[in-house]
């Protein structure tokens, strides 16, 4: 068996268990970069489409977006499964080369019918990140679990660092340079994945295929085995919710208030990125030992709620900016409610746990798009007697509110000190 191929379980010696979880944070990083590249560019894509009209723009953008999560919710659960029978890695590589076609198959679209046939496509596929995870829940114990998860979050901030970084740049030169430069990091990945990625589930725990469990309603059956678990699941779809409101709207909302140039607009996505890296490496671990998996998850939603209130109300882009580390300390709550999850699963599930959690994401990212986009098209349409670009962002730090009061109601019962 190649080292390419040979299962790396929980069980595995350390020095194992090390370097599958940077296999997995490098390639979750490559696959950030690739979305990151796109994050700068795609509004202003579809502004073209429809003769720079903003109001237009946003309500497009908002369908595209909605979409795109519709497909992540009926195709998470089914990949998710598909790893728990077949092992991540083959999944992961798939993803890849599906993000790969589908960057390639936006870049080439002369209409807007065909820009959205890849946002289709890139929904299908976009699945690499909860596979991940379920990765990192074979890959380190249950001890273990939140700092490795809080890699996977600073992947996540890294490729936000360098991708839209480097999208900003490069939509300077042409729109659809960096959905280009996009596809060719996803197939990269691919190819990286191949030589360098291990299997981390062994065949002895694969569990056969169900519809049964691969159906986004069947999967969710799942998260209603313990009061906790359904409990946090709850709080995942509002906080996911909330987050949408960021990447679909702000954007639009940046040059509308602002006057932010493409370029600007990537600086902006980079100071995100750094952000959330030292966040994730330095605040994350620390935190959770501190104060626990319970408190860090409560204690990161109203970061959020007071982030999201700085986005909303920032009259100038300088103070925008102010708000980047606190909304970016939001980031504590995740990976210490994603390792507060894992241990109510066998290791057989944890494929189909990251399905279900990743159908609610669909859900929140479907519901998001029509929501937020539509609240700030309603309030900068011509004639609207109050004007309130922030709208969006003062709603999600609403839902950040609700979302920290269920999560102290719902995780009463764990042990307040549990790192």
């Amino acid at each position: 068996m190649s080292q390419a191929t040979q299962p790396v379980s929980a069980a595995g010696g350390p020095d194992r268990r090390r370097w599958a979880v940077m296999f997995i944070f490098i390639t979750v990083l490559l696959d950030i970069m690739a979305l990151g590249l796109v994050a700068p560019i795609l509004p202003g894509l579809v502004r073209q489409f429809v003769d720079q009209n903003t109001s237009q723009a946003a309500v497009i953008f908002g369908v595209f977006n909605a979409v795109f999560a519709l497909m992540q919710f009926f195709c998470s659960p089914v990949i998710g499964s598909l790893s728990d029978r077949f092992g991540r890695r083959p999944l992961i590589l798939a993803s890849n080369i599906g993000l790969g076609l589908s960057y390639a198959a936006m870049a080439w679209a002369p209409n807007l019918a065909w820009l959205f046939i890849g946002r289709v496509l890139s929904g299908v596929t976009g699945a690499s990140f909860s596979i991940a995870s379920a990765y990192v829940a074979d890959t380190t114990t249950p001890e273990r679990r939140a700092s490795a998860f809080g890699l996977l979050g600073a992947a996540f901030g890294a490729g936000l660092v360098l991708g839209p970084g480097i999208g900003g740049v490069l939509g300077q030169h042409g729109a659809r340079l960096p959905l280009y430069v996009a596809a060719a990091f996803s197939l990269a990945n691919a190819v990286y994945g191949f030589f360098a990625l291990p299997e981390s589930l062994p065949k002895a725990m694969r569990l056969d295929f169900s519809w049964r469990r691969a159906n986004p309603i069947g999967a969710l059956v799942l998260l209603r085995r313990h009061p906790e678990l359904s409990g946090l699941a709850g709080v995942s779809f509002i906080s996911t919710l909330a987050q949408v409101s960021l990447p679909s709207t702000i954007v639009l909302y940046a040059t509308y208030r602002y006057g932010w140039t493409v370029q600007t607009l990537g600086i902006t996505l980079t100071l995100v990125g750094i952000a959330l890296v030292v966040a994730q490496v330095l605040v994350v671990p620390r935190a959770i030992q501190w104060i626990g998996n319970r408190y860090a998850i409560i204690v990161g939603l109203c970061f959020g709620a007071a982030g999201m209130v700085i986005a909303g109300t920032a009259p100038s882009g300088a103070l925008l900016w102010l708000g980047i580390p606190v909304l970016a300390l939001w980031g504590i709550w995740g990976p210490a409610a994603q390792s507060m999850m894992t241990r109510h699963v066998t290791a057989g599930e944890q494929g189909q746990l990251q399905g279900a959690t990743s159908s609610l994401t669909g859900m929140a990212e479907l519901a998001g798009p029509l929501i937020f986009p539509f609240v700030f098209a309603w309030f900068v349409r011509p004639g609207q007697p109050v004007s309130l670009s922030g709208a969006p962002f003062i709603l999600a730090a609403g839902l950040l509110v609700i979302a920290a009061v269920w999560a102290w109601w719902t995780t009463r019962g764990e042990p307040e000190g549990d790192g």
